[in-house]
């Protein structure tokens, strides 16, 4: 290992937060990851549940098109759990929520919430029927818009624009940072309170399970503690479901109940998130140790 004055050894950081000394490629990481590949069962994967699966996915095969992006993916989370998907990029964890809340092709499987098989049920009913709230990767708020009117964008299923002003304060007296800049137009916030309003908004609507893409991204390390604060809250406080795909293994599966490692668009391990941040394998290839 080079010492921190050996201008002739180049460290570089790897998905989490610690240094590396050899820059693996996407391909290198993917024949890596997949000779290692454990393939979990489908009794497996059903055991990292906690109780009855509020969410599970079976034989999914799906993506865009005619490309298949899925290839026999089972996935099952418990009502409250919190699942982070993990991979090397092109791994298709992004395509697992796309998938789950109606953006894909699907070719086979099913998804399946509580008892009801949701496969090809559309976005709009999935989150106003089932509350399955889908909070997007890119910077989505209304720069233009204020802040409230931001938040009251999110009520748009709902029937009465009462309901939403209701649920819009809310929101507010739950987060003093967003009540303080409710009439002023949304892009004075910071990185971290555009990613809060983000979240907030699909609070709205008072979904079971959300999915997460990317909380992190783009966040300075202050904020994205503050974003994973957020989200530890309304798991164990609120009872949110949250599946999420998370680049920072590291921080995703630190926060995580449960970890899915996909390669190829397919799931390689999976196991508690604790378990795999142990696991050397999956901190060489994931976590930059």
């Amino acid at each position: 290992m080079a010492g921190p004055d050996d201008k002739n050894q180049k460290v570089v950081h790897g998905y989490g937060d610690g240094g590396v000394d050899t820059v693996l490629s996407v391909d290198e990481v993917h024949e890596a990851a997949d000779a290692i590949s454990q393939r979990p069962s489908r009794e497996t994967l059903r055991g990292l549940a906690d109780g009855e699966p509020v969410l599970r996915i079976e034989g999914l095969v799906a993506g865009y098109g005619r490309m298949e992006i899925l290839h026999d993916i089972d996935l099952y989370v418990g009502k409250g759990q919190s699942l982070c998907l993990i991979g090397p990029n092109g791994a298709g964890k992004s395509t697992i929520l796309h998938s789950i809340y109606g953006f894909t092709q699907i070719m086979d499987g099913e998804i399946r919430f509580e008892d009801r098989v949701v496969t090809r049920v559309n976005p709009n009913k999935k989150l106003k029927e089932c509350g399955i709230a889908y909070i997007l990767q890119d910077n989505s708020v209304f720069p233009d818009m204020t802040v409230e009117e931001n938040l009251w964008m999110g009520g748009f299923l709902l029937n009465k624009s009462d309901a939403t002003r209701a649920a819009a304060e809310r929101v507010f007296e739950k987060y003093d940072r967003l009540a303080a800049r409710r009439n002023q137009p949304a892009r004075v916030l910071s990185g971290g309170e555009r990613r809060l309003l983000e979240i907030s908004r699909a609070l709205v609507m008072d979904p079971a399970i959300l999915l997460v893409d990317e909380p992190s991204i783009g966040l300075e390390p202050r904020f994205i503690n503050m974003v994973f604060e957020i989200l530890h809250d309304l798991q164990h406080n609120e009872g949110k479901t949250i599946i999420m795909v998370e680049q920072n293994a590291k921080k995703g599966l630190e926060y995580a109940d449960i970890g899915y490692v996909l390669v190829s668009g397919e799931v390689a391990m999976a196991g508690k998130g604790d378990d795999l941040l142990a696991d050397p394998e999956v901190g060489r290839l994931f976590l930059g140790g």
